[in-house]
């Protein structure tokens, strides 16, 4: 194996690994308005991920990194071609942080809601839009000479890509509504197992289009294995969440996420930009990486300092392993204390 080609795999893992993590994130976000009906039961939602989502967002700056620092011009085409969905996705997550952070510093119910409308617009957006990205840069995008796309923002909805969007969105909101389910107890959780038998099997079907897609048009004979392996999980995870197995449901929906995306990296190799122009410009592992000198220090730097961040997030899931209920949400701090009676 080269050294482009390990890297390649690298960034396929982080950003593997980031929608695992940051699925779930996007999914309590997304499922706002229907789990979360009173204030209290918003505080749970909010609780189940408090700890650790914001480390989850490292997986998306390490992913970003490694590809600027590996393969600049996959990085400087792909960002530079799809500036306004990326924009957006940024914009949506940085709206999201802030609303998750000040949400409690304000104890006023307007405040609050505004701060739940904007969290639910940090979930959805990102969640839709790396759907279409990751679809547009499997089945490829125009792509001149000069490494330039030429794509304009209405090439890149097509179907196949606003189906990913699709696939993307309901993958991930059936992920946090498990992750819910294993993190809450009492009413949360029963409404969120309930919830979550129900979005298993619009998820199977429209996943389950988009592997098959994905499949037909750029897979390998070896990748079959993955499509079916997808809507397996899925149809595992209705019948797990239906026995109220949500620990192994959501170890199902992990597993689904993991498979439909080394599905896209497996069809995208060895390109890492494929051009609907002419096959002649597309970018790939080898014309699109650095120097093996750049590419030689970037693996000593991974290797000392990968299993660090891997253990510190290991450990902090470990420490926040309990589940939560509405019992434990204190009252807000503008409300009276309770009398003793």
């Amino acid at each position: 194996m080269t050294l482009p080609q390990l890297w390649f795999g690298a960034v396929a893992v982080l950003f593997i690994g980031y929608f695992v993590l940051e699925g779930f994130d996007f999914g309590v976000g997304m499922l706002f308005p229907i789990l979360g009906r009173t204030e209290n039961r918003r505080r749970v939602l909010l609780n189940t991920i408090g700890p650790v989502w914001d480390g989850n967002e490292v997986w998306l700056i390490t992913a970003v990194g490694a590809m600027f620092a590996a393969f600049p011009d996959w990085y400087a085409t792909l960002l530079a071609g799809m500036y306004l969905p990326i924009l957006l996705i940024l914009v949506s997550l940085i709206v999201r942080v802030c609303a998750i952070e000040w949400r409690g510093k304000i104890d006023d119910p307007v405040w609050r809601s505004r701060c739940d409308a904007a969290i639910m617009f940090g979930s959805w957006v990102p969640a839709v839009l790396w759907g279409i990205v990751f679809a547009n840069i499997v089945g490829g995008v125009a792509i001149g000479a000069d490494k330039r796309m030429t794509s304009g923002v209405f090439g890149l909805l097509g179907p196949y890509a606003l189906l990913g969007g699709a696939a993307f969105a309901l993958l991930f909101v059936l992920h946090g509504c498990v992750f819910v389910a294993l993190k809450s107890a009492d009413e949360v959780r029963a409404d969120a197992v309930k919830l979550a038998a129900r979005l298993a099997v619009p998820a199977a079907v429209v996943c389950g289009v988009f592997v098959l897609w994905t499949q037909l048009s750029s897979g390998r004979g070896w990748t079959w294995l993955l499509a079916g392996l997808v809507v397996a999980l899925l149809a595992a995870t209705l019948v797990l969440t239906n026995a109220e197995r949500e620990g192994w449901a959501f170890v199902s929906t992990a597993l689904a996420v993991i498979a439909m995306m080394t599905l896209l990296f497996a069809s995208l190799f060895p390109n890492v930009l494929p051009s609907t122009t002419n096959e002649l410009y597309s970018l790939t592992v080898a014309n699109a990486s650095s120097s093996p000198y750049t590419l030689k220090i970037l693996s000593w730097c991974a290797a000392f300092a990968a299993p660090v961040v891997l253990l510190y997030q290991g450990w902090t899931y470990w420490v926040f392993r309990q589940r939560i209920s509405v019992d434990h949400i204190p009252p807000s701090i503008g409300l009276p204390a309770r009398r003793p009676r």
